[in-house]
């Protein structure tokens, strides 16, 4: 069974013995590493599978939740830079995606991403979804239910949603809360932007607007599904971020 590696934002959900390339996973607001785990079946057995475990969840439980964007992405960054370097990837869904184009950011401002050779950012365009943000908890739970995916059951067990709510209402708080610096430098590793063809939060033009933060190539890919479309789709989805893919015409 996958543990969690001595960097505690980092579990390994697949150890290579003589790993060739690296794929870095970031959960979606209230989401975990375990998200990730079904992922071991589908990548190469040469790829390190790896997603990062935000504290107050799971093995993370009873540490303090980070309600900020800087302070989780300096400290994610700073884990991932003890790791030998690999020809790596990185995949972020909904919130996951700017948190994963966050930490990137801080890896190149240190000279130490030049292996970083990709970033997928999935069901989010670069400045996030209009509207007001959620206040209360049942605004917080109805947003949740919308958007679908593998949280919206468990709100009808009163102690499963007494353990959520925290790390979901403090996601929520963080990620409404930011906003992407209009003048960060540009990343220098390709991006591949997918979304649901009914994602509520994210049109596929929206999504085509991450195509602005890199000087790499840029491509988009639409699946079927709403913002969770990488729930059934894991097998694809997982693939799709190790393999080249088709730039999109200048």
């Amino acid at each position: 069974m996958p543990s969690s590696s001595p960097s505690t934002y980092v579990t390994r959900h697949t150890r290579p013995e003589h790993p060739a390339r690296r794929l870095v996973c970031f959960p979606h607001a209230g989401g975990a590493a375990s998200f990730f785990r079904p992922w071991a079946r589908y990548v190469d057995p040469s790829v390190e599978l790896l997603a990062v475990q935000y504290p107050g969840r799971e093995n993370r439980f009873r540490e303090a939740l980070i309600p900020t964007m800087n302070p989780l992405a300096s400290a994610i960054a700073d884990e991932l830079l003890t790791l030998p370097p690999l020809p790596t990837v990185f995949f972020g869904h909904s919130m996951g995606a700017a948190v994963a184009y966050e930490t990137l950011l801080r890896l190149q401002q240190t000279g130490a991403a030049a292996h970083i050779a990709r970033l997928c950012v999935s069901g989010r365009s670069p400045d996030g979804a209009a509207g007001p943000a959620v206040q209360t908890d049942e605004e917080l739970v109805e947003a949740v239910r919308c958007l679908g995916g593998t949280h919206a059951a468990v709100f009808d067990d009163p102690d499963l949603r007494e353990l959520l709510m925290p790390a979901i209402r403090n996601d929520y708080h963080l990620i409404d809360s930011y906003r992407r610096r209009t003048d960060a430098p540009l990343l220098h590793a390709d991006v591949h932007a997918l979304t649901g063809d009914r994602d509520p939060r994210v049109t596929p033009e929206e999504a085509a607007g991450w195509s602005a933060v890199t000087s790499g190539s840029f491509a988009v890919t639409v699946l079927e599904g709403d913002h969770f479309y990488l729930v059934p789709a894991a097998e694809r989805v997982a693939r799709l971020t190790m393999e080249p893919v088709e730039p999109l015409p200048v």
